[in-house]
């Protein structure tokens, strides 16, 4: 992953939760929040958390950042631009909208930077290589930036088996194959066993910030 990550996604993909989880497991200095789409799960509300790894979490300078829905972004969203020393991790708002924001950085493309779209089969909007690929062509038009890889986070939540997780790579993996995007990362709950299975990137064991029982 390099230095400067954008993670991006349909609503319910859980791209929030794998945010906080890479930016702790990764050790990266900035998690910046530019989800001004939807108001649940969002990775500011981990600022204490973050704190306690030494990671500063950007989003509003507002006092009421922690509850504020309006489209209001700090200028700090900048500094790993202006320091390339600095591992940043941005996590932008669902689908082709969230991906808008991306366009106030059209001046960094010279920059090495990477665009991960997070997935999930069972969402609707995701569950067929068709319409992920078409989700694509969206957040690349809207955002100007091209998808660089591809995260499984095929889940139904609590009920999750290692079959759903295989069922979501076999449909990620065609997509990676027609795109032509690597597998990045699949990513499973702490608790569920997957050390017997083949899993495509590198597995990240996901701790539950967001949903604690998940459901």
């Amino acid at each position: 992953m390099k230095n400067i990550t954008f993670l991006t996604g349909y609503y319910g993909s859980g791209k929030t939760e794998i945010a906080v989880n890479l930016a702790i497991d990764l050790k990266v200095d900035y998690l910046i929040d530019l989800d001004i789409i939807n108001p649940y799960f969002r990775s500011r509300e981990m600022e204490l958390e973050l704190n306690n790894f030494n990671i500063e979490s950007i989003s509003s300078d507002r006092a009421a950042r922690m509850t504020l829905d309006m489209p209001y972004i700090s200028s700090k969203i900048y500094k790993p631009f202006k320091d390339t020393s600095k591992k940043a991790i941005f996590d932008l708002g669902g689908n082709d909208q969230g991906a808008k924001l991306l366009r106030q950085f059209d001046d960094y493309h010279h920059f090495d930077i990477d665009l991960f779209l997070v997935i999930n089969i069972y969402r609707y909007e995701t569950d067929s290589v068709e319409k992920i690929s078409k989700l694509i062509n969206k957040i690349e038009g809207m955002g100007g930036f091209k998808v660089t890889g591809l995260i499984n986070n095929s889940n139904l939540l609590k009920d999750t088996t290692t079959e759903e997780i295989l069922n979501g790579q076999t449909i990620v993996k065609e997509v990676s194959k027609q795109r032509n995007l690597p597998v990045i990362y699949t990513a499973v709950w702490e608790e569920l066993d997957t050390s017997n299975l083949d899993l495509l990137g590198e597995v990240i064991k996901l701790k539950l910030y967001f949903r604690k029982e998940w459901f």
